[in-house]
């Protein structure tokens, strides 16, 4: 039998999103449909996004994945039409692109609240190489919780460990370019990239926080600290004045981060 997320208000939203996905291609398309992310790593915290992962039996068309996005705009987010709602990462992959297993994978659609503003002027997410798919699976089969369908750690191959190695590091750049306008995110993620490629394990960006404030300089802490409490309270505050310390923090970490990926 498979194994199946436990009932509750957490998960509601996730159910909903494989409805939408099955509704708009079809329940013969859809393989199988599991949780990644924070619903896997300690439970959602209040500003979690709902992450979902669905396996296909084929490939998507535009219009098929325009469909696709005008519905999650509608129930995802802040700005979703019927009132706010937690935000949605939707991820599709074709099941025979992921497995046998091969890097970097190819993501069929993803559909993020950081996109939206370009998903509202029309553009329509398109099959894609995608490095992050390899720590969204290897959440997946951690935490082994089916939406629908086959159970993860039966669905997916495990990712080696090279390549997840290879996708946390190669997330860098981007993030360091984000910086100044997602603070307490880029921070965070950071965090966690130090705390995959030093102990092998994803851990929730919490509890990255937690694992690397016992390996900090002392002048580096305060901010990670606030970027991991505001992230528990569900704010993000006004970063304008901790950005200098910040931009430090952020450029030590990326050198232990890279140190850490050539060890």
């Amino acid at each position: 039998m498979p194994a199946h997320a436990h009932d509750g208000a957490d998960h509601e939203a996730a159910r909903r999103v494989v409805g939408i996905v099955r509704e708009t291609l079809g329940g013969d398309t859809v393989l199988a449909a599991c949780l990644h992310g924070s619903a896997v790593l300690g439970g959602l915290r209040p500003t979690s996004d709902v992450d979902v992962i669905v396996a296909l039996t084929r490939r998507t068309t535009e219009g098929e994945r325009r469909a696709l996005t005008d519905a999650l705009l509608a129930v995802s987010g802040e700005r979703a039409y019927g009132g706010p709602a937690r935000p949605v990462e939707l991820s599709l992959v074709v099941h025979a692109d992921v497995r046998p297993w091969r890097y970097p994978p190819v993501c069929e659609y993803l559909y993020g609240e950081w996109l939206r503003d370009d998903f509202e002027r029309g553009l329509t997410p398109a099959p894609a190489p995608c490095p992050d798919l390899a720590p969204l699976l290897a959440m997946a089969r951690a935490g082994d919780l089916s939406l629908h369908g086959p159970c993860p750690s039966v669905l997916f191959e495990a990712v080696p460990p090279a390549d997840l190695r290879a996708a946390v590091a190669a997330g860098v750049p981007e993030l360091l370019a984000d910086l100044d306008g997602d603070t307490r995110n880029v921070l965070l993620t950071l965090a966690r990239i130090l705390t995959t490629l030093r102990t092998g394990r994803i851990r929730s960006k919490d509890g990255a926080a937690a694992w690397v404030l016992g390996e900090l300089p002392e002048e580096y802490r305060p901010v990670l600290a606030a970027a991991r409490d505001q992230y528990l309270a569900g704010e993000y505050g006004d970063w304008a004045e901790l950005l200098p310390a910040a931009r430090a923090h952020a450029a030590y970490m990326a050198e232990a981060i890279k140190k850490a990926y050539a060890a």
